[in-house]
């Protein structure tokens, strides 16, 4: 298969290799496929070599995948790659501490040092549970800040407001802030008096109140203040405006105390994460800038003489300063699209995209204010707008910018001729223009979205493009539900199961409100303390009635199944141990059961908790709707249902745009935490303590905090550019779907909206079973099938000598998996022996016997391969796939390879996150073999070639 030739504007980006290049790259214009030829367009000259390019992406599988496609490029293979500067810049910071910056923390003031074994913490439950460790020292210690702990409602929020400032590269050293920290912290004023005047500029030319004024009428409402706060009148004042000193009276707020509270939580939390030998991805982020910052040699050693930034509108401040601190030369590649921006809830900050040139002035400015740090000019700055697309229809792209000029909310007030600027529209390749723009709407939602899918499914009217560019009735794999918050799409998941239509739903959910959590949770109450709570739960989920249950918890015994599960679970010593128990007797051995066992058992083995301070931990997870990624498939024909922030990057041929309705899309704003940072109004607590204000302690309200609210408006842009996301997703056809409260957007946009009234058909459809090693996407029902083995030559293994024959090869694969299971199983042999020994040795989870299936597009026909693999070794940074080899030679191992390449592709796709490793154990020896992996396109090819007859 031959790749498809650059357009015209690709080509400009593939041969401008030199200078600096802002690249507008709007959704499916072939970014990656630019981007990565463009990569091989620099390595191919003469005196550059891969080390020299540092390229930039935001996930490891967009790193991976970029690797793959370069190889196919240019004269450098995969092996020649693997350690080339293609990574996150979490993965860069963390090899540039490991190689470089054992004393980084020194620079802050910070005694202790990272180590070869300080471990990176990915996980947001288990750093919440060392942070609540931390915080409940530190608030020991410091008796001073008492009043500032009573004001706050959730001690957890401060771990936020720590990872925030340190995206936006605040930092605290140990007299105070590094470099200009403090700046950020007490905002600006000049900032913030513009946005103060424009609200409160007359309308109506001055005949109607200001925005601001009409605002504040609010002022006081559902408030305690303390007694100084001025009253509503003064705040309003008597005109059309407020009085104009309003604006330095809010701002002007003396923070010293604040101040002085956060930089003391953060400064001795970067202590306490340091002490206990691990690091989050902001403190890598955090000491790599300081180290670059402060070490002028190795900042010039470790310079890049070209850089590249994939998905830059994700980037936050501290990661545009990073890349600055690394470009030795201007030749500067970042490569974005503003319109898809929506990660800022991740610290991402759009206006690096779309003030690049300002901010790329004034960062450098701020860098060279005492030693200069980069070099480079910063002119000219060249533009590259791709506008070629290559997924939706022209219906589509058109349609899809009306979601950036449509007001959110009745008081949301578009600058439609800014957005017009500021958008480059983008040009169809569709060869096909078969688009239909629709909404609907019912009290009864989700079953309307149901609804609809059945008649989309086989429907004409809604053909989609197969792989030979023609058209054909869609299946369910075609459609995608898309959403704005998971609880939707949860529940939608929950009434299609009820009538038998094939769904699956992608990405986050609320882990500890799952029944495998509740069920857990349960029984460790039970072994805690035998509390009614507990029992409650495990009865009603035996089938007792609520009279029943009464009945036993006022005193009748237990029954005596119960009691003797209790006392087996009473004998096992690991948490682990019960969890596993547990999840058997009820069945439960599917993802969602992984990932509670995986999150407690890092929980547990990260931090000193007991088993009632895990119980606690739950509760508190469960009351706060932790999330948690869970893919949970329901075959290979489904219905996809994601969150819009979980689709992005992909495609679907036909897009579900659910829940429309008034506080979902854009959700009902909370109130924040009691102690925020923003811009540019910088650190303010909106709630304080007094002991004796008003005769009585109460935690009141902040006056200032509420008027600074008010003037500082919320950022409906960004619900815009979700809307936009979700839209773009679509290749041929979009449908919206509300309930019996349509939000503004739907209400906006031109389409018109059909009442419906939902009949939903039950489906008879045969379930395909979903393991943990499956690739999840939508292929159609009965693809060609194909075994790892259909891929290996079998002449390698004839008249080979010194075999033992397939027999002895089955005994040690079915100890080596009852072993890995822990039944009570001893080695009969030595090589069963040397298994034993390499499976002790293992601190991850053991997955054994998992089933893999792999589907690829090969010359248009969907296939799918599908094995085994023996042992599948989960890490909470790495996955290792381990297939058993009883021979006594090394002939077979090109063959080998095949069949692992199959089983490191899934694993790469179900792990994404994670390093993934491949090798073959030879359990004769005990010898551990890495394969380097076939690349997806030589796997196609090996297909191929066995469809031709060849082997």
């Amino acid at each position: 298969m031959t790749d498809p030739e650059p357009n015209d504007r690709q080509q400009e980006l593939i041969d401008s290799t030199d200078g600096l290049h802002l690249v507008d790259a709007g959704a499916g214009t072939g970014k990656t496929f630019t981007v990565t030829r463009r990569y091989a367009n620099i390595v191919s000259q003469a005196d550059v070599a891969p080390e020299d390019v540092l390229l930039v992406t935001f996930t490891n599988n967009a790193a991976a995948e970029m690797k793959e496609r370069i190889v196919g490029n240019c004269h450098y293979g995969m092996r020649e790659l693997a350690d080339a500067p293609i990574q996150t810049f979490h993965s860069l910071c963390h090899d540039l501490l490991e190689e470089h910056g054992h004393a980084a923390p020194t620079y802050l003031g910070i005694d202790d040092r990272i180590t070869g074994s300080t471990r990176i913490v990915e996980d947001e439950l288990v750093e919440e549970a060392l942070f609540g460790e931390f915080v409940d020292g530190f608030s020991d210690d410091h008796p001073e800040y008492d009043d500032v702990f009573r004001a706050l409602s959730d001690t957890g929020e401060l771990l936020d407001l720590v990872t925030q400032l340190a995206a936006k590269g605040v930092f605290p050293d140990a007299e105070g802030w590094y470099r200009d920290g403090e700046r950020h912290l007490d905002g600006d004023f000049a900032a913030f008096e513009r946005l103060f005047d424009e609200l409160n500029e007359p309308r109506n030319g001055g005949s109607k109140q200001s925005v601001l004024r009409s605002r504040l009428g609010r002022y006081g409402r559902n408030k305690t203040y303390l007694p100084d706060a001025p009253e509503k009148s003064e705040v309003r004042g008597s005109g059309k405006q407020v009085p104009d000193d309003l604006a330095r009276r809010v701002f002007e707020e003396d923070r010293t105390e604040l101040k002085g509270f956060v930089h003391d939580v953060y400064h001795e939390y970067l202590r306490f994460a340091l002490r206990r030998n691990y690091l989050n991805f902001g403190m890598l982020q955090l000491f790599a800038f300081v180290l670059l910052c402060e070490n002028h040699d190795l900042r010039e050693d470790v310079a890049f003489e070209y850089l590249m930034i994939d998905e830059f509108q994700d980037s936050s401040e501290i990661q545009f300063k990073l890349a600055l601190l690394l470009a030795g030369t201007n030749n500067v590649c970042v490569v974005g699209d503003w319109k898809q921006s929506i990660y800022s809830f991740q610290y991402a900050d759009v206006d690096n995209i779309v003030e690049f040139e300002a901010r790329l002035d004034r960062f450098v400015d701020q860098l060279n204010s005492d030693h200069e740090r980069v070099s480079f000019p910063t002119r000219p700055v060249t533009t590259i707008e791709l506008v070629e697309n290559y997924r939706s229809t022209q219906a589509i792209l058109d349609f899809s910018e009306h979601a950036l000029r449509v007001p959110a909310a009745n008081r949301d007030d578009v600058d439609v001729e800014a957005v017009d600027d500021r958008i480059v529209s983008l040009q169809s390749n569709a060869a096909h223009e078969n688009t239909t723009i629709e909404a609907i709407r019912s009290d009864e939602e989700q079953e309307a979205v149901l609804a609809k899918i059945q008649e989309i499914v086989g429907n004409d009217e809604y053909r989609v493009e197969d792989e030979d560019g023609d058209l054909r009735p869609p299946e369910y794999g075609d459609v995608a539900v898309l959403t704005r918050t998971r609880d939707f799409g949860r529940e939608l998941l929950g009434t299609a199961e009820q009538y038998g239509l094939p769904m699956a739903y992608e990405g986050g959910i609320e882990l500890f409100r799952t029944d495998q959590a509740k069920l857990l949770l349960a029984w460790l109450r039970i072994l805690e303390a035998d509390v009614d709570r507990g029992w409650a739960v495990v009865l009603e989920r035996a089938g007792y009635t609520l009279d029943e249950i009464d009945a036993i918890l006022d005193g009748e015994p237990y029954p005596e199944n119960m009691v003797a599960f209790r006392e087996e679970l009473r004998s096992m010593e690991t948490l682990g141990g019960v969890a596993r128990r547990v999840f058997a007797r009820y069945g439960y051995n599917g993802p969602t059961a992984d990932v509670v066992l995986h999150t407690l058992q890092s929980v547990h083995d990260a931090t000193t908790q007991t088993r009632g301070d895990l119980i606690r931990f739950v509760e508190r997870a469960i009351e706060a709707g932790s999330t948690h990624e869970v893919h949970a498939g329901a075959g290979t024909d489904s219905v996809t249902v994601q969150t819009i922030h979980a689709t992005k990057g992909l495609e679907y041929p036909i897009v579900v745009l659910a829940n429309m309705n008034g506080g979902r899309f854009p959700p009902g704003g909370g109130g924040g935490g009691v102690i925020t940072y923003d811009d540019p109004v910088g650190l303010r607590q909106r709630k304080v303590y007094s002991a004796d204000a008003h005769g009585m302690p109460h935690v009141y309200d902040n006056w200032r905090a509420d008027v600074l609210g008010n003037c500082v408006p919320r950022d409906y842009d960004e619900e815009r550019r979700l809307l936009y996301v979700a839209i773009t997703r679509a290749e041929s056809h979009v449908v919206f779907t509300a309930g019996e409260d349509p939000n503004t957007f739907l209400e906006e946009l031109p389409v018109e909206v059909e009442s419906v009234t939902p009949e939903v058909a039950d489906v008879a459809a045969a379930e395909t079973e979903q393991t943990a090693l499956q690739v999840d996407v939508p292929v159609p029902a009965g693809p060609r099938g194909h075994t790892p083995h259909t891929l290996m030559r079998d002449d390698v293994f004839e008249d080979v000598e010194g075999g033992r024959g397939p027999e002895f090869g089955t005994q040690v694969h079915d100890f080596a998996e009852a072993y890995a299971r822990g039944e009570a199983v001893e080695p009969e042999n030595d090589d069963e022996a040397t298994v034993a020994a390499f499976l002790d040795g293992l601190d991850g989870e053991l997955l054994v016997e998992e089933d893999a299936t792999l589907p690829l597009t090969v010359d248009g026909e969907r296939v799918t391969i599908s094995g085994v693999v023996d042992l599948v070794h989960v890490t909470p940074d790495r996955v290792e796939i381990v297939d058993y080899k009883t021979d006594r030679g090394r002939h077979g191992e090109p063959e080998y390879r095949k069949q692992l390449s199959v089983y490191y592709h899934v694993a790469r796709a179900v792990y994404p996150d994670r390093e993934i490793e491949a090798s073959i154990y030879y359990t004769g020896d005990g010898e551990q073999v890495e394969i380097d992996p076939l690349s997806v396109d030589g796997l196609r090819e090996l297909i191929e070639h066995d469809v031709r007859g060849g082997h």
